[in-house]
């Protein structure tokens, strides 16, 4: 499998590499983002048995053909045994509608699959490194991304984690996951929002003579072995609807929390294997970047705005370029598969608070996003999926929001270490160097 940059139109576009190369480099050389060259196709008797293969044993099938030259079988095996080490629940939430649990692994985020399984990667390629040279893995955060690297790559040999997250718009869970582990890991405070971190590391990638001293790689959803495994959690959802038998002749529809767009990226690329969902929704907050593209054919970035659900706080998602790649910037091929709805905070709070109350069900505020999206949209022919990105510890003062009486685990910052910087890229490069 070779991946190529999403960035036709560029200079350097004729770049083809392995998923190897794809992953230690990041961003490809004309700034765009890896893309497979092809996506393969799962025979319908894969999906007709399903529910009668492991959940390893579906991983495997589904991302051996983008990593078999990069890794071998056993290698890719051992990687997926200590990535899918933790439960992917779907519990009824109400009826036609259920929730993908994504939140029961380490940090209690959806990505900690992406940053186990990267890390993995990482520690497999620089395991015969000539130079002996450190890897210096650089990395945006709105909150979840930053828990999941630090975590994932923690006391991994050979790699340093550097972490921007915004100053002030990421919970105080979320900053004791990312300060509080020390070691190869460091978490660094910018003035600015997630764009502003996120356009550092862009810049970071794009400096040629940063990256001749020094090895960089990203563990963004930018980064294709960070985008690839969350591909997992569908298959596994439908497998998991398969054995309670409550799909029948209804079509399956996903409606997917969406701040950068990785993980409806990495679902649409599941549907083009062959998984059978219907279609997706792109569940926003305030931040409508997407919303407005698909009311539009225009996409126009924003700056981002601060909301409830601050890991979807993202004015100019990264990963629109694959969505667009995917469907050759069709944009009504584009809308046959995804769907997208805002929903404000105000109404954020009264799902939370209205869920819990009726279907005794404790969401976090994304997945109160990805809920009330599917609302508006589910038809009577149709079972609704949406994703529960995070456990609502994670976000307890807007819990209490909705839920005054709620109590969560207490965190303590006083152990913090963290570097601040404004948003500048000169003081960010003298972090990495040293």
């Amino acid at each position: 499998m070779n991946y190529l940059s999403t960035r036709k139109n560029g200079t350097n576009n004729e770049e083809k590499v392995s998923f190897k190369e794809a992953v230690i480099n990041g961003l490809t050389k004309n700034s765009g983002l890896y893309f497979p060259e092809t996506i393969p196709s799962l025979p319908s008797s894969f999906f007709e048995n399903i529910e009668n293969l492991e959940d390893n044993q579906i991983a495997f099938e589904v991302l051996k053909p983008f990593v078999k030259e990069s890794l071998n079988e056993q290698q890719l095996k051992q990687i997926i045994k200590e990535t899918l080490n933790f439960s992917i629940p779907v519990v009824q939430v109400e009826n036609n509608i259920f929730s993908l649990e994504l939140y029961h692994g380490a940090t209690q985020a959806f990505k900690d699959v992406g940053a186990r399984f990267m890390s993995r990667c990482l520690s497999y390629f620089y395991s015969k490194n000539e130079n002996n040279q450190n890897v210096t893995i650089l990395v945006a955060t709105s909150g979840d991304t930053g828990s999941a690297v630090a975590n994932g790559f923690f006391d991994v040999k050979g790699i340093n984690v550097k972490i921007l997250f915004p100053k002030g718009k990421v919970s105080p869970y979320q900053e004791f996951q990312m300060t509080t582990l020390g070691k190869n890991i460091q978490a660094i405070e910018v003035e600015g929002t997630f764009d502003d971190c996120q356009k550092l590391v862009k810049e970071a990638f794009n400096d040629t003579e940063l990256r001749e001293k020094i090895t960089l790689s990203s563990a963004n959803s930018i980064n294709v072995a960070r985008l690839l495994p969350q591909m997992l959690y569908y298959f596994l959802a439908y497998k998991q609807l398969k054995i309670q038998d409550v799909l029948g002749n209804k079509k399956l529809v996903v409606s997917v929390p969406s701040g950068n767009l990785g993980n409806i990226s990495a679902g649409l690329i599941a549907k083009k294997i062959g998984l059978p969902i219907e279609r997706f929704i792109a569940a926003h907050n305030a931040n409508d970047t997407f919303y407005n593209y698909l009311q539009t054919g225009k996409y126009e970035q924003k700056a981002s705005i601060l909301t409830y659900s601050n890991a979807m706080d993202v004015g100019n998602p990264s990963n629109f370029e694959r969505i667009e790649y995917l469907y050759n910037k069709d944009l009504e091929a584009t809308k046959k598969d995804i769907s997208a709805f805002t929903v404000d905070d105000i109404s954020t709070i009264k799902e939370i608070t209205n869920c819990y109350e009726k279907n005794n069900y404790l969401l976090d505020p994304h997945g109160a996003v990805g809920k009330l999206a599917l609302h508006q949209s589910l038809k009577e022919n149709e079972i609704g999926l949406f994703l529960e990105t995070a456990h609502p510890q994670k976000f307890s003062e807007i819990i209490q929001k909705a839920i005054p009486n709620y109590e969560s685990e207490k965190v303590d910052l006083s152990n913090a270490k963290k570097l601040f910087i404004k948003n500048s890229y000169d003081e960010l490069v003298e972090i990495i160097l040293k």
